[in-house]
């Protein structure tokens, strides 16, 4: 084909070399002049405590989520993606990661001549071009694997890869990285933290002040004073400092201004929090303080089955079977939302004391072989 429309997942520079969107060298083209810094590499905004405490939450939760597929083969797959290259977890906390981080992910399967999955590999994403065929009616991949005996594979079918993606602005055919939008809420953070070491740095520079009522000191003999005074303090032990009424020390205190610069990185926080949509309570685990600890669980379960969706949907088009995913072993690990929501049914009259026992059995909440015995009223009432 002459046309080979191509959505490559790096940047193709003046030489015809492309360079992978997590690879360093990209940011000598993409940020020439300083001027602008509209990428973020993942490994740097993992650097940040907030974005590494979202994205691995997410990612974590994401992945203790139960995936459900109707075909047998395709479920022992998502049990066991990668075989001996590591745990179910693991393989889907990197995929989740990188899906929230960059955007989409990629994983390729290795099949039989019979079409039947063998494995999955994790691809990273400057691994993968995406291209177009030439009408437009689907995708094609070009692929650098990591195992020099595969090497470099070109025109991968796209049912051979399994293409995770998020916010699209070509009709989904590639995702958007959540990063793009933090780009200006780094740079603030950047200078915020560069301005915040510099003021500490001039505004505590000593721990406190030395005053002595007599007059005409000259610089060597207060030199001397408050060397006296910390050969003093330091020999105490951590004892009281023993002054006479001649002498007053005061220590020094942060200034306003310097706590108020501190407290931009609160800002940046909720920017990130809004950004994944999470609330903030994930971040810095206050929030808002007007929303109910269940409110703001309602509110993270939502931003989880937003990604989780993504993540469905391309299973089941690439699976050809139905996929369900269940986060309540994330959101509700020992049952404590699932066992009050049973004791409230019972109480209203919705469920049969047996009917409420049958379904802690069935989650694994009592023991499946927990015998029924009968309650001293229900005994009573047979005998009359």
């Amino acid at each position: 084909m002459l046309f080979k429309p191509s959505f490559t997942n790096g940047l193709v520079v003046p030489n015809g070399q492309e360079i992978g969107f997590d690879s360093a060298d990209i940011v000598n083209f993409l940020n020439v002049d300083d001027s602008q810094n509209d990428y973020i590499q993942a490994d740097k905004a993992l650097q940040n405590s907030d974005v590494y405490s979202v994205v691995y939450q997410l990612s974590a939760d994401l992945a203790s989520a139960v995936l459900h597929a109707d075909k047998q083969q395709a479920q022992a797959m998502i049990d066991n993606p990668s075989n001996d290259w590591t745990n179910a977890h693991a393989f889907w906390q990197g995929v989740f990661a990188q899906l929230l981080l960059g955007g989409e992910a990629f994983v390729y399967r290795w099949r039989n001549v019979n079409g039947n999955d063998q494995r999955w590999e994790y691809l990273r994403p400057s691994q993968v071009t995406v291209n177009a065929v030439s009408d437009y009616s689907g995708l094609y991949y070009n692929a650098s694997f990591d195992s020099p005996d595969v090497g470099y594979m070109q025109a991968i079918p796209a049912n051979d890869m399994i293409h995770f993606r998020l916010l699209s602005q070509n009709g989904g055919a590639t995702g958007v990285s959540p990063l793009k939008a933090l780009a200006t809420e780094f740079q603030i953070k950047n200078g915020s933290n560069k301005l915040t070491l510099k003021a500490l740095a001039q505004s505590v520079m000593s721990n406190g002040v030395l005053k002595v009522d007599s007059g005409m000191l000259n610089a060597k003999t207060k030199s001397a004073v408050s060397r006296a005074f910390k050969a003093q303090v330091d020999n105490s032990n951590g004892g009281p400092i023993v002054l006479d009424k001649l002498s007053e020390y005061q220590p020094l205190e942060l200034k306003s201004d310097v706590m108020s610069i501190l407290s931009q990185t609160d800002w940046t926080g909720k920017q990130i929090a809004k950004v994944y949509g999470v609330p903030d309570s994930v971040i810095n685990g206050t929030g808002d303080q007007q929303s109910s600890v269940a409110m703001m669980a309602g509110e993270y379960a939502k931003s989880l089955m937003r990604f989780a969706n993504a993540v469905i949907s391309e299973l089941k088009n690439k699976l050809g079977t139905n996929v369900s995913i269940d986060i309540k072993p994330a959101i509700d690990p020992v049952n404590t939302d699932y066992t009050t929501n049973i004791a409230t049914f019972q109480s209203n009259g919705m469920l049969s004391p047996e009917e409420a026992k049958w379904l802690l059995k069935n989650s694994g909440y009592l023991p499946s072989d927990m015998p029924d015995i009968p309650s001293e009223t229900t005994g009573k009432e047979d005998n009359q």
